[in-house]
């Protein structure tokens, strides 16, 4: 035979869990959605990679 009572302030530990859940959803969400953003737009990728990146080089005139 289980106690079954519940107190007040479960009530408000499970509001303000539920809270900060949806808060962590949609900041996993936005992140997720700029990750999509940039992964899926026009331009290539251009990582770190220790190579020359031909987009940001500067030419000379001369």
């Amino acid at each position: 035979m289980a106690i079954r009572v519940e107190h007040e302030i479960h009530n408000r530990r499970l509001g303000r869990n539920v809270g900060v859940g949806i808060v962590l959803i949609g900041f996993v969400a936005i992140i997720f959605g700029l990750t999509i953003v940039k992964v899926s737009g026009g331009a290539p990728i251009e990582a770190y990679d220790h190579t020359v990146r031909h987009s940001i080089t500067v030419e000379d005139g001369n």
